[in-house]
C-alpha cells in the first residue's frame, strides 16, 4: 500500500526532541501533518514544536508531550493527552523513534544500566504498538514505523567494542516487526508496518543516552561518572589510539566525551534531517524495510552473503580493512 500525501493526517513520533524524531516531526507538519510528539525531556521537545510549528501550514497542529516510553503507564498517559488535545479518535502514522544506547557488555555494564536501555530500545516500541495499534486500526489506513538499527542484524561495532543491551533490544525490534507483516495482513488490513536500520545517522545519542540513564550532559559528569562510563580498561585502548592520554583525567573524559557527541552528530555520512526524508519517502511508497546510510546497506550485503563470517572481521570486511602485512611491506 502507498500513501499519496501526508496532509490532513495525525502522526505519533516518540523521540521528537532531537535527531530523527525532530526532524520527521518537523518534515511531517510541513507536509501538511499534524503531529504529537514525545520526549524524555521536556525542552528539547518544547524546542522542536515551536520549529515544526512555524514551518507548517495554516490547519496543522503540533503538540510536544514527556514521556519515557520505557514505562507503558506513560505511554498510556501520552496517548490520553495527544487524542484530547487533536480532539480526534484515531491516529494514522506512529513512529517508534525513541532509543538509547549504553550496556555495552553483559559482562562487564551494570544489570540496570543494561536493563535501561534494554527497555527504552525494546519495551518502548512493544508498549508503542500496544497502545497504539486500535486507533491505527481505526484510521482505516494506518503505518506502524519501527526504528531498529544496523545493530538490529550485525550485533557489533567491531573489535573489542561490546554493544549487546542496544543489539538485543534492536534485534527483536526487527525482528517483532517483520512477525507483525503476516499478523497484520491476516489480522488487521487496516494497518501496515515498516522497520528503518539507520546506520551511522548525525545525532545527539551520545549526550541523550547518559540523559536516558539519570546521568548528566556529558561536560556535567562528576569525576566518579566520567571514571564509570570510561574505566580504565578503555583509557588504554583509547590512548592507543591516540585520542586521550596515558594517564587522563576526569577532565580529559568529560572533553572526550563531549567532542564524541560532536564527531557523531557532526561527521555522519547522513544527517537527521536526510534520515527523515528518507524514511518519510519510503512511507509513502509502501516500502517495509527502510535501510539508511551506504554503511548499513554495505554491511547488510555482507552479512546477508556470507552469515557465518559475520564477527570474523577481516573476512566481513575483507578489500575495505588494509591488511596489515601490507602495510608492513
Amino acid at each position: 500500500m502507498v500513501m499519496d500525501s501526508f496532509t490532513g493526517k495525525l502522526a505519533v513520533v516518540t523521540g521528537g526532541g532531537s535527531g530523527m524524531g525532530r526532524e520527521l516531526t518537523r518534515q511531517l507538519a510541513a507536509q501538511g501533518c499534524s503531529v504529537a510528539a514525545c520526549d524524555l525531556n521536556p525542552d528539547t521537545m518544547a524546542e522542536t514544536v515551536a520549529l515544526a510549528q512555524a514551518e507548517a501550514p495554516p490547519g496543522v497542529r503540533v503538540t510536544g508531550h514527556t514521556c519515557d516510553v520505557a514505562y507503558e503507564a506513560q505511554v498510556l498517559h501520552f496517548r490520553d493527552e495527544l487524542l484530547a488535545a487533536h480532539a480526534i479518535d484515531h491516529v494514522d502514522l506512529v513512529f517508534s523513534n525513541a532509543g538509547a544506547g549504553g550496556g555495552g557488555s553483559f559482562v562487564e555494564s551494570g544489570r540496570e544500566e543494561w536493563e535501561r536501555i534494554f527497555a527504552i530500545d525494546w519495551w518502548g516500541v512493544y508498549y508503542c504498538a500496544r497502545t497504539f495499534l486500535p486507533l491505527l486500526i481505526a484510521s482505516g489506513d494506518g503505518v506502524l514505523v519501527n526504528t531498529s538499527s544496523v545493530n538490529g542484524f550485525w550485533a557489533s561495532l567491531g573489535p573489542g567494542m561490546s554493544q549487546s543491551a542496544y543489539s538485543t533490544a534492536k534485534f527483536a525490534v526487527r525482528g517483532f516487526t517483520e512477525a507483525l507483516i503476516e499478523d497484520l495482513r491476516s489480522n488487521a488490513p487496516q494497518v501496515r508496518v515498516a522497520v528503518v536500520l539507520p546506520g551511522h545517522v548525525g545525532t545527539n545519542i551520545v549526550r541523550n543516552s547518559l540523559i536516558a540513564r539519570g546521568l548528566p550532559a556529558p561536560e556535567h559528569l562528576s569525576d566518579a561518572q566520567a571514571e564509570e562510563i570510561l574505566p580504565p580498561g578503555v583509557w588504554d585502548k583509547l590512548a592507543q589510539a591516540g585520542v586521550l592520554p596515558e594517564k587522563p583525567t576526569a577532565a580529559d573524559l568529560r572533553q572526550f566525551l563531549v567532542q564524541a557527541n560532536v564527531d557523531f552528530r557532526d561527521k555522519a555520512p547522513v544527517s537527521a534531517a536526510q534520515a527523515a526524508t528518507i524514511i518519510l519517502d519510503a512511507v509513502r511508497a509502501g516500502t517495509w524495510r527502510i535501510l539508511i546510510g551506504e554503511d548499513a546497506k554495505m554491511i547488510d550485503e555482507r552479512v546477508r552473503a556470507k552469515p557465518e563470517a559475520a564477527y570474523d572481521y577481516a573476512e566481513l570486511f575483507a578489500g575495505l580493512i588494509p591488511d596489515s602485512s601490507d602495510q608492513a611491506s
